[in-house]
């Protein structure tokens, strides 16, 4: 919903509901996307890119075994979905915070001109009822697949660390 310039001096693309729009519209954050399938698509899709990537840097290492090989490579794996996860999880808790808070902080032409405006009723609870069930589960998605990423290092580092030793 676009606010007119006597209800909200907030620039257009600094609005947070355009904002969410914008995001959710880009790249990286579509192909995501906001249902729980496409996610896990996008999520398995990039463990396969990212094994097809390294996968020649890690056969660069000498003396390495089969076993180690796969064990390099999940990390690797593990290692980039990490990143693109990061990212996510970045650019949508900045828009889940602006979306919630009452106030918006916005820069009129540059650095040094910022400004708060108080949201209005009515955009402060369009802009909560997007938040929280829009944005909070994509939030909560990510934060889960970090809790599992974490157990995957630890056992992969362990798997690794393992088939290293010598007899």
């Amino acid at each position: 919903m676009l606010f007119s310039k006597d209800i909200c001096p907030v620039p257009f693309d600094q609005q947070p509901l355009n904002e969410f729009y914008e995001l959710k519209g880009s790249c990286l954050f579509s192909y995501f996307g906001l249902s729980l399938r496409k996610y896990f698509y996008s999520v398995f899709s990039i463990c396969f890119t990212s094994a097809f990537l390294f996968a020649p840097l890690v056969i660069a290492l000498k003396n390495t075994s089969f076993f180690q090989f796969i064990a390099i490579e999940s990390i690797f794996i593990t290692f980039a979905l990490v990143i693109v996860l990061l990212r996510l999880y970045l650019g949508w808790s900045y828009v889940l915070k602006r979306l919630l808070s009452a106030s918006i902080f916005y820069e009129e032409s540059g650095w040094y001109d910022g400004q708060i405006w108080t949201k209005t009723a009515e955009m402060l609870t369009k802009d909560r009822l997007i938040g929280i069930y829009c944005v909070l589960p994509v939030l909560q998605r990510i934060q889960y697949t970090f809790a599992v990423l974490v157990l995957v290092v630890i056992v992969e580092l362990c798997i690794y660390s393992l088939l290293s030793i010598r007899f």
